[in-house]
């Protein structure tokens, strides 16, 4: 009978075991225990903003995440991503009352400032660098070199504007103005969101929207910045904010890799063991807008 009892008290113990790590393995795990703070990463330059867009919307139909600390280490990137991340950041915000902190690491510059400007709070280190609130279009010019080795370009259009841009020739003084109207209108919006996020009078903004980048230190003082603090700090915040007593408990988004060893550290974790983390894709850098 001893025996037997203790075949089953196996039994459970191991089904437990698998049930926990298999629900860590298929993303679940998260959903177990008490009030968390999720941690999203944007690393490098912003290019593409479905990665970002889905943890938000992850966490945001997570019940036990109560805040979000986005951290930032980014130059900047494309128009587009940085907009469609900020949105998302708003919504989670208004619609969800989820509390956002930004945490800038070494840089959070041009679409990383827009994307932090959608937070509660924005946490900075001293030497962080920050700003450059400015649209920025490159266009080479490869008409001479063309030249040189005799190659000659044919264009066929369907309107005079229609190869706009285009690096086989110089540049029209009308082409010129429609570009540089187009950035105005970008810069314009990118105003308007720091002035409302921000909460600053629009001419107090466009005095420093030159291009120029801050120091973490530069930047609170001008408002752009709440705190100077680190990643732990920002952490901290985003728990006080959502009413966590304590230190809050961390969670973020892993690398998936074979589904044995996902597998193996749901287990693992349950004894406090954990295996690496599987290394983050690198990103390849085009071009650069913001």
């Amino acid at each position: 009978m001893k025996r037997t009892w203790v075949i089953v008290s196996v039994a459970v113990f191991v089904s437990l075991l698998f049930l926990f790590s298999l629900a860590f393995s298929l993303g679940r795990w998260d959903r177990l225990g008490g009030s968390k703070v999720a941690l999203i990463t944007i690393e490098g330059v912003i290019l593409d903003s479905k990665e970002v867009i889905e943890q938000l919307e992850k966490y945001r139909t997570n019940p036990s995440v109560k805040a979000i600390v986005i951290r930032i280490n980014s130059p900047g990137g494309g128009v587009a991503p940085s907009q469609e991340i900020h949105e998302e950041i708003l919504k989670i915000r208004q619609v969800d009352k989820t509390p956002v902190v930004a945490s800038m690491g070494s840089v959070a510059a041009s679409g990383g400032y827009y994307v932090a400007s959608a937070a509660d709070l924005i946490l900075a280190n001293p030497g962080s660098i920050t700003g450059s609130i400015g649209v920025l279009l490159q266009i080479p010019n490869i008409s001479g070199l063309l030249q040189k080795i005799g190659v000659k370009s044919v264009v066929v259009k369907s309107g005079s504007h229609k190869d706009l841009a285009s690096p086989t020739r110089e540049m029209t003084d009308a082409e010129r103005q429609i570009l540089q109207g187009m950035l105005d209108d970008v810069h314009s919006q990118f105003i308007d969101v720091v002035a409302k996020g921000r909460q600053i009078d629009r001419k107090q903004v466009e005095v420093i929207a030159d291009g120029r980048i801050f120091s973490g230190r530069e930047a609170q003082s001008l408002g752009l910045v709440d705190q100077l603090g680190n990643l732990q700090d920002a952490i901290e915040r985003a728990g006080a904010l959502a009413g966590i007593p304590g230190k809050p408990t961390v969670i973020q988004e892993r690398k998936r890799g074979p589904f044995l060893i996902d597998l193996l550290r749901g287990g693992l974790s349950l004894f406090d063991i954990d295996l690496p983390i599987y290394p983050p894709s690198t990103l390849s850098v085009s071009y650069l807008l913001w």
